[in-house]
């Protein structure tokens, strides 16, 4: 009795194993179980790998392209004249004589030609009654070549140069003062004329006053570096800003401001560009050689002429 009562009892259980096996959601589980160890195979072989061609020839070895292919391409890849063409930059070095007027005459002339001045920097020389003028324009060479003779017209005026086209070293100061609270201070410290204390004050009111000191001298030492790179150096340093100075070329210039422009700039003064032609350099072994070849002259040996 209890020998069969033991029979019937394992066989419930296997039937209610079974039953519980084939459940649908037991079902997908082990569908996903055994099916992870021979999913990539079954994958691959329902996506079999497409085969590219093989290369050509001509695609490995190209042939060199004819004179005629080579000249179309220059021809077609050059713009035409007389379009697109851009304003060039012009360098005047004027020498004029050191009196009054002379400023209101020649801008005048350029002015009255229609001429938009980029920078004008006037300042005294070595010689007591002579100035040196250094204008930067753009235009178009006809003109430019007309009102660069018509300033040479002028009596005070002793002689004007056109540096464009030459090597020539450029410079300009910048003086700009930038602020060390942050952005988000600079539009109220441009409308306060008072000193700027309690802009501290707020600015610690926000935060703790040791994150706002470490934020305010952060600032400062990123603005310090960023000189540094520039070669420029601060002069002055506030309770809220800092002034730098820097002098370099102009596009140096510019791009100077563009990186501290995110710190909030409050005031920014630039001198205008000035210009010096750089001098040649001369190498005294080659001008001995040119003077060496100038002396021999274009001598014929006698005996490689042919007979009679």
């Amino acid at each position: 009795m209890w020998t069969s009562r033991l029979l019937s009892n394992v066989n419930k259980a296997a039937l209610q194993a079974s039953s519980t096996m084939t459940r649908p959601g037991m079902t997908s589980i082990l569908a996903r179980h055994s099916s992870s160890s021979t999913s990539a195979i079954s994958y691959k072989r329902s996506h079999p790998h497409k085969r590219h061609p093989a290369l050509s020839s001509e695609y490995l070895y190209p042939a060199a392209p004819s004179a005629e292919e080579a000249v179309s391409n220059i021809l077609y890849n050059t713009p035409p004249s007389g379009q697109g063409r851009t304003k060039q930059r012009h360098i005047f070095n004027c020498l004029v004589q050191n009196e009054p007027g002379v400023l209101s005459r020649v801008s005048g002339i350029l002015a009255g030609r229609g001429f938009n001045i980029d920078s004008l920097v006037v300042a005294k020389t070595e010689v007591a009654d002579l100035s040196r003028m250094t204008i930067v324009l753009k235009g178009e060479s006809t003109t430019i070549e007309q009102a660069r003779r018509q300033l040479e017209d002028l009596v005070p005026v002793w002689a004007v140069l056109d540096y464009t086209g030459f090597k020539v070293i450029q410079r300009e100061l910048l003086l700009i003062k930038v602020s060390i609270l942050g952005p988000e201070h600079v539009r109220a410290q441009m409308k306060s004329r008072s000193p700027s204390w309690h802009m501290v004050e707020e600015a610690e009111e926000e935060m703790s006053p040791s994150n706002a000191l470490r934020q305010t001298y952060g600032h400062l030492k990123s603005l310090t570096e960023l000189a540094k790179l520039f070669q420029g150096k601060v002069v002055d340093v506030s309770s809220d800003c800092a002034v730098i100075e820097l002098s370099a070329k102009p596009d140096r210039i510019d791009s100077f401001i563009k990186l501290v422009k995110p710190f909030g700039i409050l005031e920014a003064a630039r001198s205008g560009m000035m210009a010096m032609p750089r001098s040649p350099i001369y190498d005294r072994h080659e001008s001995e050689e040119e003077e060496e070849a100038q002396d021999s002259g274009s001598g014929v040996d006698a005996t490689m002429l042919p007979p009679g």
